[in-house]
């Protein structure tokens, strides 16, 4: 007999963080913070970038477009999961759970490339100096950010249709706070191979080539700085990359342990607590990353809030 395809008649269950209830109010005071700070952090500096004329340059216009999609991001997972915690109830329909899927996968795919493009005008700056602005004119930067959203659609929208083709007819508790495709495939009781082989794939041209261009351009940009004369033109040049460089490493050292590494040393907690990673800490951790070692930031933060402030008395 062919299997029976319950996927639109029982919803999944999402068995969150923790199955301890009392750590639920834990949980939800501490993801609440979180997801408070990722919001009025991104969306604070967005507002300063755009009032502030001085920042209409690419480096702020990729942070910017970063901090979008950050916001997007954790938006996409935690209020759900916020909604779950404060309810109690686990359970999450079948077109509410890709598309929470779709939305997830293209927002990581943009930030991934986005980073990567950071990574590049980094070594624009650093190693063509006189030839920047020549170079990162308003229409490339344009296309580096652009295309990176089309493209996203595009693969995001391929992942939940070969999704949509599998019949789930056993258990439909995920072990996860939202859905994510290797914890969905692992319930599925059809062949996932071309899902498996496609999520392989994508994770090479998003995750690991935008990674290996990063560590490129670095190096490139390490060997320019080195042959600064002054060590202060160097320690200006290394200020400017490394607030670049914690992000990365925050990123792309939980993704690739996610989608890379092989499945036998994965598991639920290593994949629930990389996922906070880069849905929670990483987006909340952005804002002040760029903006406590970055006076131009600074600035523009601060004479924002001041506007506020005297707008307000």
């Amino acid at each position: 007999m062919e299997p029976r395809n319950q996927t639109s008649a029982c919803p999944f269950i999402l068995l969150g963080l923790s199955e301890k209830p009392e750590q639920e109010t834990l949980l939800f005071s501490l993801f609440l913070c979180v997801y408070l700070a990722t919001v009025v952090g991104n969306l604070l500096i967005i507002l300063a970038i755009s009032v502030d004329s001085h920042l209409h340059t690419p480096m702020y216009f990729f942070l910017a477009n970063l901090s979008l999609v950050d916001f997007c991001l954790a938006t996409n997972t935690i209020p759900k999961m916020l909604v779950s915690l404060q309810t109690r109830s686990k359970a999450i329909s079948y077109p509410c759970c890709l598309t929470q899927m779709y939305f997830f996968h293209f927002f990581g795919i943009v930030d991934s490339i986005i980073i990567a493009m950071m990574a590049y005008d980094r070594f624009v700056a650093i190693c063509h100096p006189l030839h920047y602005a020549t170079i990162m004119s308003p229409r490339l930067c344009g296309l580096l950010v652009g295309v990176p959203w089309a493209f996203s659609c595009f693969i995001s929208l391929t992942h939940i249709l070969l999704m949509a083709r599998l019949v789930f007819c056993g258990s439909h508790e995920v072990p996860h706070y939202f859905c994510d495709l290797t914890p969905i495939l692992r319930l599925s009781c059809t062949d996932t191979s071309v899902n498996r082989i496609f999520i392989l794939i994508v994770a090479g041209m998003v995750i690991a080539t935008p990674f290996i261009c990063i560590l490129a351009s670095y190096a490139r940009i390490l060997a320019a700085i080195m042959k600064v004369p002054s060590a202060g033109g160097r320690k200006k040049a290394f200020s400017t990359c490394s607030s670049h460089l914690s992000v990365v490493a925050l990123f792309y050292g939980t993704t690739i342990g996610v989608y890379l590494c092989p499945s036998s040393v994965r598991t639920a907690v290593k994949e629930k607590a990389s996922a906070v990673m880069y849905t929670a800490v990483t987006p909340m951790l952005n804002p002040f990353i760029y903006s406590l070692r970055n006076r131009d930031l600074k600035g523009a933060l601060r004479k924002l809030v001041n506007r506020k402030i005297t707008s307000s008395s």
